[in-house]
């Protein structure tokens, strides 16, 4: 039996491939970061550099601003590769601004997240009506 070589042993991880890249990461919480992947681990634990998290609203976002950040593995749903070349969002979405964390001057920003809070709020009543409504046999 021998040991794989330092060839075999980086192209047989996955993630290798994105290194260096940018990489959109959906995490178990619904936040979606965006980045350029630096490192990772055999625990899908990644660096992202030049992180920052898009918050979507009905037909408005915003980036927010998280500069190096550690993701642990566990709390990783997907990542994908972002093509370079494509617009990330649909012409018809309106853009926010980038704002670093914590930093929220700007009038927009409490509107932004008060529309966000309200989104939440609509969607978790949504289930419940679900669950409550579940005795009828609708199919």
């Amino acid at each position: 039996m021998s040991w794989p070589g330092q060839e075999d042993v980086f192209f047989s991880t996955s993630l290798a491939s994105y290194l260096d890249k940018k990489l959109l990461v959906l995490l178990r919480d619904g936040r979606k970061l965006l980045g350029i992947l630096r490192s990772f681990d055999q625990f899908a634990n990644v660096v992202l550099e030049g992180a920052h998290e898009r918050v979507i609203v009905g037909e408005l976002y915003c980036d927010i601003v998280l500069g190096l950040y550690v993701i642990r593995g566990e709390n990783v749903v997907l990542i994908g590769e972002l093509d370079p070349e494509r617009e990330e969002l649909p012409a018809s979405m309106t853009p926010g601004w980038a704002i670093q964390r914590g930093d929220l001057k700007d009038c927009f920003f409490p509107f932004f997240f008060q529309a966000q809070k309200a989104e939440k709020e609509a969607s978790d009543l949504k289930g419940t009506m679900r669950k409550r409504m579940e005795f009828l046999d609708l199919d």
